[in-house]
Formats: C-alpha cells, sequence, structure tokens
C-alpha cells in the first residue's frame, strides 16, 4: 500500500537527475521543488478538488442582444 512513496521518490530523484543533467545547480532544483510543493499545497488548502470545480461550470455562450450588437 505505500508502493506510492517510493514511486514519488523515485520520480523525483529522476527530476532532479535530469535538471542537473541540463545544468542546474542541484541546490537550486531542491529549492524550486520545495517552492511549488508548498504553492501546491495553498493551492489545495483552497480547493482540495479543482477538477471538480471545471466540471461543474457550464460555459454558455456569449449573447448578442446588448444594444450595439449586429443583426
Amino acid at each position: 500500500m505505500d508502493n506510492w512513496r517510493g514511486d514519488i521518490a523515485d520520480e523525483l530523484e529522476k527530476l532532479v537527475d535530469r535538471a542537473v543533467s541540463a545544468g542546474a545547480r542541484q541546490d537550486d532544483v531542491f529549492a524550486e521543488i520545495t517552492k511549488v510543493v508548498r504553492e501546491l499545497q495553498i493551492a489545495y488548502e483552497r480547493d482540495p478538488d479543482p477538477a471538480d470545480a471545471s466540471s461543474e461550470t457550464v460555459i454558455d455562450e456569449p449573447a448578442n442582444d446588448w444594444p450595439g450588437a449586429e443583426k
């Protein structure tokens, strides 16, 4: 059941390796990962399931019934 923990560690290790191989400093990569994780935490505190919000939104077509609309 805790296999996802190992998956996260493996994927983060690959991410850091790719970034460092591309020329980034390891300390900078870790700092950026920490920053992004914190931003994700804040976003999920505000909206725990952002996928629900977008799927419930109905997008209506714009109305052309305002006085200046071409007819």
